[in-house]
This record gives C-alpha cells, sequence and structure tokens, in this order.
C-alpha cells in the first residue's frame, strides 16, 4: 500500500503533510470505512481548506515585514460593494504603476468589509518595496479617506490573516439573516492580484516501513531547521478514509 508526503516550501519554513491508512501501516490492513459528513462539518472542512490555502499564498508572495493595510472611507460614505471593488481597482492600478516606476511588481490581496451601519473599509495585504517609503505611495494612491498601516508580524502572522481572510463572508451569518448561502459575483468580497505564486506541494509516494518508522520515532527537522510543535497535528479523517500527520518546520536563521 502506498502512502503520501506532501511538501511545501517556503522561505523561512516548510510545511509536511503526510497521509497513510488508519493503522499505521499494519500488516493487511485497508483504508477505513468513510462516514457522510453534515452540512455543517462540510462547511467547517472548506474553510480549514481555503484558510490552508489562503496562509500558503501569503507564505510564497509576503515576507513579514510587507505590509496589512485598512483602507477607509470618509466617515459618512455609503457605498455598494461593486463601486468599492472599482475604487480598490482604481487605486491598485495607480500603486502598480508607481511601482514599476521603482523597478518593482506590486503584490495584493485584499478582503472588503462593510459594516451593519454602511461603514466600509478594504484591508489589503501589499508588498513592500525595500529601502522605499511603500507606506507614502500607499497612503497617496488611496484618495477616499486615511490609510492605516501595519505589517503582517504584527498583525497575526500568516495564519491570523489567514483565518481572518477566510471567515469572510461568515456563512452563520448569512443564514441569521436569511440571505442566500451562495454569494453573487458582485457581493464576493476576497480578492487577489493576478501574479500571485499558487503553491503546490512536492509529493513523495512510499511505503509501509517508512511511515511506520515516522510515527515511532517522531518527525526530524531538516538541517537548520527545528519543527514548531504547536503545529504537529495528527489524526484521523472520518471523511476521506486516511489518518494523517501535519507539521512545519522554522529556518533557525531566518536572514538568509
Amino acid at each position: 500500500m502506498a502512502y503520501w508526503k506532501d511538501t511545501w516550501r517556503f522561505h523561512g519554513s516548510n510545511e509536511y503533510e503526510y497521509k497513510f491508512a488508519g493503522n499505521y501501516g499494519a500488516k493487511g490492513e485497508c483504508r477505513r470505512k468513510k462516514e457522510k459528513p453534515t452540512s455543517d462539518q462540510i462547511e467547517w472542512q472548506n474553510r480549514y481548506n481555503k484558510t490552508n490555502r489562503i496562509r500558503r499564498e501569503i507564505k510564497a508572495n509576503f515576507r513579514e515585514d510587507d505590509h496589512w493595510e485598512r483602507l477607509s472611507y470618509e466617515r459618512g460614505t455609503r457605498k455598494p460593494m461593486h463601486e468599492v471593488k472599482a475604487d480598490f481597482r482604481k487605486f491598485a492600478d495607480k500603486l502598480r504603476k508607481k511601482y514599476r516606476e521603482l523597478g518593482a511588481e506590486l503584490k495584493w490581496m485584499r478582503i472588503i468589509e462593510i459594516g451593519k451601519r454602511g461603514g466600509i473599509h478594504v484591508h489589503a495585504l501589499i508588498n513592500r518595496i525595500p529601502g522605499a517609503d511603500t507606506d507614502v505611495l500607499i497612503s497617496k494612491c488611496w484618495e477616499h479617506g486615511y490609510v492605516s498601516h501595519t505589517n503582517i508580524y504584527n498583525s497575526g502572522g500568516y495564519q491570523g490573516l489567514a483565518e481572518y481572510m477566510a471567515k469572510l463572508p461568515d456563512e452563520e451569518t448569512r443564514k441569521k439573516k436569511g440571505l442566500p448561502e451562495k454569494l453573487s459575483k458582485d457581493e464576493y468580497n476576497y480578492s487577489t492580484s493576478r501574479n500571485l505564486i499558487r503553491p503546490e506541494p512536492e509529493r513523495k509516494t512510499y511505503y509501509r516501513w517508512t511511515m511506520r518508522k515516522i510515527l515511532r520515532d517522531g518527525p526530524k527537522p531538516t538541517p537548520g531547521y527545528y519543527i514548531d510543535k504547536n503545529t504537529i497535528k495528527q489524526g484521523f479523517n472520518r471523511y476521506t478514509g486516511y489518518s494523517y500527520l501535519r507539521y512545519t518546520e522554522i529556518k533557525l536563521d531566518r536572514r538568509i
């Protein structure tokens, strides 16, 4: 029986995910019987998958000192979603031109929030140009209000920002308000620039003895890395029939 090891490689860290049969490759073992998930479980799994995808896209395209911006409108401004999207497109076009003049490429990820009382703001993750006053460029290109600057590290890190982006729109809230579960194209408020790297894992197939050794001795870090113990997750997915082991290793010298 074959098993899979998926590896995602990033600047400063690597993520690993093993998928294997439920009893760690015991002789004569077969995959466990799958269960039919409930709608709530499907929603949780979809959000979990979305969070992982967004986190990996952030890690593949941005560094911890890149900008996490809050682009706000003047107090009292009320606009529908499609107009806010148009405002952001114009902002991104202007900023992209400024980046090209400095020999850089603009990358962004953004979400739009319109509050219960109609208040609007856009959160945008934007890559920094080393040696340039990127925050000044951003402020000049946003003409609709004020801009609050912080960075990825101080805004919750890769995982925190991924969870924040993945939870919007909140499907549970939509149900409570009696809104359709599926968003229209105009309502959907998460988007990215087209030039982002979309990381795909390196997949390795191997056999029973390798998996047994890893589970017996524990995962070993690559030389120059350490394993973040908080990221080690091991369990059984009732809906795929496979067990799993996941963890992340961090580079000891993040400057390299």
